[in-house]
């Protein structure tokens, strides 16, 4: 055979392999079994069958390389939280979830050593760095209490000061009968020394019911940067539900105390005792708030703090309680905006730079500005909304009982 009698085969091949390929591209994107061409042309060629059996196993082999490239379909249940303990070091997430610690979400067996173990793992866990000087970074180390009522018998303590980015969350704790009277449930409190100028940073509590059973309190934030404390219940506390003492930007929002559980008008109300939130550092922040059973709302002893949005209705004046009581003579700094005050007032010692405004004062509760070395300055009270008994109680009241206040000292501006 010549080479010119060769081409018009050669061509009628190319051109069914051609076709072959284009009917193969058009099957692929369409998604179908049939083919578009005309059988007709096609098997003018004796070689269709042969090429179409070509054609299929080049198509199935693409499929497969297709589906070996695709990555798994995610499965729509939730599959379980890898645990840390079980992690290669350096991994995330650092979740902690304490039943794999032995924890009893049950709340029938004392869970304390297994939530020390599972927060002793996430303190030396891995770590990213540091915050502030001497403070190693946790990467969000999360100790998941995973819906669970968590029975104890001691303070959760971390194991040593000087750490950070860690949240513990997403359960109930609830002290049991022989848990020191002194204690707080979860107690930020260094156990030893670090070379940091604080304790710990940017430590969160989030999601938790705090369950004090009249023995110590709930939360105490000692010498810490940045602490947050977030929708938390805290009730049957003896001492305090949350104590900030030194350090600074603890912040207090959308949560719940009382020492009993009562939506207000309780028989027992006049022996209500101690102080839901006591603030004995500086600039902290106490926002929507609600305090429904304290002898004390909230007592500010440190300066430059803020409360907005707290609802106090903790223990009526009437029966010896204060909403918010301010108990820093000649150095206040604090400003209450937007609070609701119930039956319950507010107390400030030798006020300075003192703002309440927009405010409410309900059942003849009043602001008393008590003089202890007979200073008031820089004061502010107003746009404020009072609501009583027409009894000629005043809404602002003087106690000089301790002493004058110096007249010359003395600046209330926009008083009500």
């Amino acid at each position: 055979m010549g080479i010119k009698e060769m081409e018009p085969a050669m061509q009628r091949k190319m051109l069914t392999i051609v076709m072959g390929l284009a009917s193969l591209l058009i099957v692929l994107v369409n998604g179908e079994a049939s083919l578009p061409f005309d059988h007709q042309k096609l098997t003018s060629d004796g070689h269709y069958l042969d090429q179409m059996q070509k054609m299929q196993a080049f198509k199935h082999s693409l499929l497969t390389r297709r589906q070996l490239a695709t990555p798994p379909t995610i499965s729509s249940s939730p599959a379980p939280a890898p645990q840390a303990t079980n992690q290669p070091p350096g991994s995330r997430p650092s979740v902690y979830e304490v039943t794999t610690y032995g924890a009893d979400p049950t709340g029938k067996l004392d869970s304390t050593e297994a939530l020390l173990r599972a927060i002793t793992d996430a303190f030396n866990g891995p770590s990213e760095g540091f915050l502030m000087k001497g403070i190693k970074n946790l990467g969000g180390a999360h100790i998941n209490l995973q819906g669970g009522n968590y029975l104890i018998s001691k303070p959760l303590r971390l194991p040593a000061a000087g750490a950070g980015n860690l949240k513990i969350s997403g359960g109930t704790l609830t002290a049991s009968d022989d848990f020191p009277t002194d204690g707080y449930l979860i107690d930020l409190s260094a156990s030893s020394s670090s070379s940091s100028s604080y304790n710990y940073e940017y430590i969160t509590m989030k999601d938790l019911m705090l369950d004090c059973n009249f023995r110590g309190g709930g939360i105490s934030v000692i010498n810490s940067l940045r602490t947050s404390i977030d929708n938390c219940y805290i009730s049957h506390f003896s001492t305090e539900g949350i104590l900030v003492q030194n350090g600074h930007e603890t912040y207090i929002r959308n949560s719940f105390l009382g020492q009993h559980i009562t939506a207000g008008g309780d028989p027992g109300e006049r022996n209500f005792s101690g102080t839901a939130i006591n603030l004995m550092g500086n600039d902290n922040a106490v926002t929507d708030v609600v305090i429904f059973s304290a002898a004390i709302g909230v007592m500010v002893s440190g300066q430059a703090n803020t409360l907005s949005g707290v609802h106090c209705y903790n223990k009526a004046t009437g029966f010896g309680g204060t909403g918010i009581y301010l108990k820093l003579p000649s150095l206040t700094q604090t400003r209450i905006v937007n609070c609701y005050l119930d039956y319950t007032g507010i107390v400030a010692e030798d006020p300075t730079q003192l703002t309440i405004s927009s405010s409410f004062f309900l059942g003849d509760a009043f602001i008393l500005l008590k003089s202890i070395n007979g200073l008031a300055e820089g004061i502010n009270i107003v746009d404020n909304m009072f609501a009583g008994s027409d009894k000629g109680v005043a809404i602002v009241q003087l106690d000089q009982s301790k002493g004058p206040v110096q007249e010359n000292r003395s600046g209330c501006g926009g008083q009500e």
